[in-house]
């Protein structure tokens, strides 16, 4: 197959309106003849004082218009709701850009796009921020003034960042964007908590949750980062056993005395709450007694016997008896600190795999412990308050903190009490709050939950139907949502939605039944949420059934957990088939964790359906050597930086929104990507690059209208070519952007750009087009195709570069049929498949082969100084029989054209030879410098005598 190269030399200056042929063009008397290009489209794009003179037109106006007339059906990409807190960063652009990149390209296919952009208001930062000043002073306030500072700075932030949003030219209904702080958003939000509960999701228990007691509140595992280097404080602990099961009871009775049961902890603050130990009925048990230091009789996994020899630095060990955990199972231990019996139970979560093989058991401080002691009726115990200190019930402890002053205390009790066998530094990977970030502990506090067990299975096969960028991240998906088991969706905070509960001021049981529910969301309809703190009186959020049953009720403050608000945002999507659903949503790959589960979880729950088509991921923003942006480290790069520049501005110089929207498009963005000064100065080449290949085919229409148009049929075979080339790049780049390959868009664009256009087709017609007269044939077939190109290039580069799309529409639009105010009000690509040729891409390719094989013997001329330039030779050609009959139906002129020579011949038969030589592949190929003078216009040796016009040259003057 013959393949398409990039020539080696580029021989023939251009004649565009450089310094040089500028100056030269002074000089000669026939440069006022030769139509060279002109357009004021400038190649420096000046981005910060020009861009906005498009904005409004591509932005405001473009969303209004094309709701109105774009003929196609809706289009809704959901605006995942960022948090309304802080400055926006690399990864806010990437984000909105890409969705805008999207909706552009969705208009451009005459669809009517809905984008409302969102805001998640509530939750603890946005409450801590607002708090800040004022406790810096000592004030204390109410849950009111509390709500009311959040509420002021919720709004102050969506403000600040809606302006960045806009500056990046990300269109959308700016006017009318979602807040889950509106009365309208809370009420849809209050409603499917309503149908949740109704449907049996949401119930209310006592176990352990992620509590932070830096947020003091409830977090759920979206709301936890790991710290893999967290030190904890690793102790073995001996429990004497006190009372041994039937099994062992006559077994044992020689050393039951003496016998402890050892477990490992990397929590000693849990001990005080400790209520059993779990063995796993299979695993394998020894009594061994050990000599040596720490010796003793102590009661150990089998498999971890050898490892605890070693790590105690015991001498010996004699194993007394071996038998399985459920032999154990009913034996009682004395607690270390409060001498009280506990037992050993069964459990299926022990291991061997590291620690004992026997687990010490607090079902107020864990998951699993709470899952084991629940069905023997030990209920979870938790000494510990929302501060994280030891409460009363935690005696001699009571009062320091657990993670630091309470920890050592345990062990120095311990200690006293001869119950410590180890204690090392143990560094380990452990949650902490993703926003203070600082150390979380499990917690047993009375939390509402939502039951995700119940919706798993439906969840993940709901998910079949959804299309996923990158295909990859449904299994990321399906494994976050078959991993959680509940979902803890109360918080114990003042700025949020509250939870319409209330509660028995006798037994604390809540009333939370459907006509309570909706009675206080209709008084929430009518006064907002905030009069859930403002109103004194309990008694007006009681429904009339239960006024006079003989019980008093009063209110809850906990408020739903910021995921559940933003979870609930599809409820604001128009319907479609009967439910609320969005075409797409596309967010950071950490919301497989967050707003996609959350979002899924609740449309499942209450409509039995997913609410996206279409679930695209990216990755985060990382700075040029790979490393997560951080203050710190000083490698922050935010988006003015990039638009505005810098201080250095050789460094940072201003680049505009157009270099930040590319270098979004340009990623692999569902990876992680990379930004920096390097990065940046490639892109802005790039645009370069475009904006140079814009600017020639704009100068070279200036005289030129739709109505010059050339037939198809009447153009030249290059010509022709070209359009097939054109009609392939359409195709490819619709088909990226379908597929939200932007940066495959991007390369395609570059590609034709660099190898199609600048270093193919402008040089093939660069002679027509300056030196035949202005309405020749020859001329308007070339310009014919410029200006398919030039619509096909501009709308190809419209949804991610918008000003300079429409910068070069305004330029050109008074060349079309049609003018529109916008280039997006033009349509898409648009090519005609009769421009699709295969026969003559065959054999265009093989020319164009051709072509590089004669440059390399023009290159060998030009270093020899034989010739400056390819116009100064003549190219002889002796093919072999095949090549003879592939050349022959192609004018030597058309060759001459391609090889940017003044003269080609074609030898039929016999041999040639020259000064200059080649032997190509079916061909010999000769060059040597032309026997003609060179004309003192168009510049090619086709002049019968020195200083005198070539024929056609005289032909255009006469």
């Amino acid at each position: 197959m013959w393949r398409s190269r990039v020539p080696l030399a580029r021989l023939q200056p251009c004649r565009a309106l450089t310094t040089t042929s500028a100056a030269v063009a002074k000089k000669n008397p026939y440069s006022e003849t030769l139509l060279l290009p002109k357009t004021p489209f400038p190649l420096r794009a000046d981005a910060v004082n020009r861009e906005h003179q498009f904005r409004d037109r591509c932005m405001k106006d473009l969303y209004e218009w094309q709701l109105a007339k774009n003929p196609g059906d809706k289009f809704i990409l959901h605006d995942g709701p960022p948090y309304a807190n802080g400055d926006v960063h690399s990864g806010h652009a990437m984000n909105k850009i890409l969705k805008d990149i999207i909706n552009r390209y969705k208009v451009l296919r005459g669809r009517k796009v809905m984008y409302r952009p969102g805001w998640d208001c509530h939750g603890l930062p946005i409450e801590l921020k607002a708090l800040e000043q004022i406790r810096k002073k000592g004030t204390e306030l109410s849950a009111k003034e509390v709500r009311q500072l959040a509420r002021a700075r919720a709004l102050s932030e969506i403000e600040k960042q809606k302006q960045s949003f806009k500056s990046w030219a990300v269109m959308g209904d700016w006017d009318r964007p979602y807040r889950t702080l509106d009365r309208d958003y809370e009420i849809r939000q209050l409603r499917v908590f309503r149908d949740m509960m109704k449907r049996g999701y949401i119930y209310r228990q006592l176990k352990p949750v992620y509590w932070s007691p830096s947020s003091q509140s409830a977090l759920a595992e979206s709301e936890l980062e790991y710290n893999e280097q967290h030190v904890s404080r690793s102790i073995h602990v001996r429990f004497r056993i006190q009372k041994l099961s039937g099994a062992l009871e006559t077994k044992w009775k020689d050393f039951k005395d003496k016998l402890h049961a050892v477990i490992w902890t990397t929590t000693p603050w849990t001990l005080p709450a400790n209520r059993a130990v779990a063995v796993h009925p299979d695993l394998e048990y020894v009594a061994a007694e050990l000599v040596g230091e720490n010796a003793g009789f102590y009661l150990i996994a089998k498999d971890r016997l050898e490892a605890f020899q070693a790590e105690t630095g015991s001498d010996t060990v004699r194993v007394l008896d071996t038998v399985l955990g459920r032999d154990l199972v009913g034996t009682t231990y004395a607690h270390p600190l409060t001498q009280q019996d506990m037992p050993i139970l069964g459990g299926g979560h022990v291991t061997a795999d590291s620690g004992t093989g026997l687990v010490h058991s607090a079902p107020g401080h864990g998951m699993e412990d709470y899952e084991l002691c629940q069905p023997h009726g030990i209920e979870p115990f938790s000494p510990v308050d929302n501060d994280g200190k030891f409460t009363t019930e935690a005696g001699e402890f009571a009062g320091l903190f657990a993670f630091t002053e309470g920890t050592s205390a345990v062990i120095d009790a311990l200690t006293e009490r001869g119950a410590l066998v180890l204690q090392n530094d143990y560094v380990h990977k452990y949650p902490y709050d993703w926003r203070t970030k600082k150390p979380v502990m499990l917690r047993s506090t009375a939390q509402w939950f939502a039951n995700v067990e119940g919706l798993q299975k439906e969840a993940v096969q709901a998910l079949q139907s959804v299309k996923m960028v990158p295909e990859a991240s449904v299994r990321r998906l399906e494994q976050f949502t078959l991993s959680r088991k509940e979902w803890c969706i109360s918080r114990q905070r003042a700025w949020g939605v509250p939870i319409p509960a209330l509660y028995d001021a006798e037994t604390g049981e809540a009333l939370l039944t459907d006509a309570n529910v909706e009675h206080i969301i209709n008084i929430f309809e009518t006064r907002g949420t905030d009069v859930w703190w403002e109103e004194a009186d309990d008694a007006m959020f009681v429904a009339p059934e239960y006024r006079n049953n003989g019980r008093t009720y009063h209110r809850g403050y906990d408020t739903m957990d910021v995921w559940f608000d933003s979870g609930t945002s599809w409820t604001m999507l128009d319907k479609r088939e009967g439910r609320p659903v969005a075409d797409i949503y596309l967010e950071g790959s950490d919301q497989h964790r967050g707003w996609f589960q959350s979002s899924l979880l609740t449309s499942i729950a209450t409509t039995g359906k997913v609410p996206y088509e279409t679930l695209i991921t990216h990755g985060f923003a990382l700075d040029e050597q790979g490393r997560k942006m951080s203050k710190s480290i000083g490698n922050v790069i935010v988006p003015s930086l990039v638009t505005h520049g810098g201080k250095d501005k050789k460094k940072w110089p201003a680049y505009g929104t157009d270099v930040l929207r590319m270098w979004v498009a340009n990623c692999e963005y569902t990876r992680d990507v990379s930004i920096g000064s390097t990065i940046l100065a490639q892109i802005s080449e790039t645009m370069r690059k475009l904006r140079t290949t814009a600017r020639f085919l704009l100068g070279n229409l200036s005289d030129f209208h739709a109505s010059d148009c050339v037939s198809y049929a009447d153009l030249k075979e290059v010509d022709q070519y070209m359009l097939h080339e054109l009609h392939g790049f359409g195709q490819k780049v619709t088909e990226c952007y379908d597929e939200f390959a932007f940066n495959r868009a991007m390369h395609h664009i570059q590609h034709f750009t660099t190898n199609t256009l600048s270093a193919f087709y402008f040089d093939v017609i660069k002679d027509r087009l300056y030196n035949d007269k202005a309405d020749a044939a020859s001329r308007r077939t070339a310009q014919t195709v410029l200006y398919h190109v030039l619509s096909a290039y501009t709308k190809a580069l419209a949804p991610v570069a918008c000003h300079t799309a429409e910068e070069i529409y305004e330029h050109y639009r008074a060349l079309t049929e049609e003018p529109a105010s916008s280039v997006f009000k033009t349509g898409w690509v648009a090519v005609d498949d009769a421009w699709r040729q295969p026969a003559l891409e065959t054999k265009w390719q093989k020319l164009i082969w051709l072509k590089t094989e004669v440059n390399q013997v023009l290159e060998v001329a030009r270093q020899d100084k034989a010739v400056r330039s390819s116009l100064e030779a003549e190219i002889e050609l002796a093919p072999d029989a095949a090549m003879n009959e592939f050349l022959k139906d192609v004018p030597t002129a058309e060759l001459a054209s391609l090889f940017l020579t003044s003269r080609v011949t074609v030898h039929a038969s016999g041999s040639v030879s020259g000064p200059f030589e080649r032997e190509a592949e079916g061909c010999r190929i000769v060059a040597r410098p032309s026997a003609r003078h060179k004309c003192p216009r168009c510049w090619n040796y086709h002049a019968d005598e020195a200083d005198t016009l070539c024929g056609r040259c005289q032909s255009v003057l006469s």
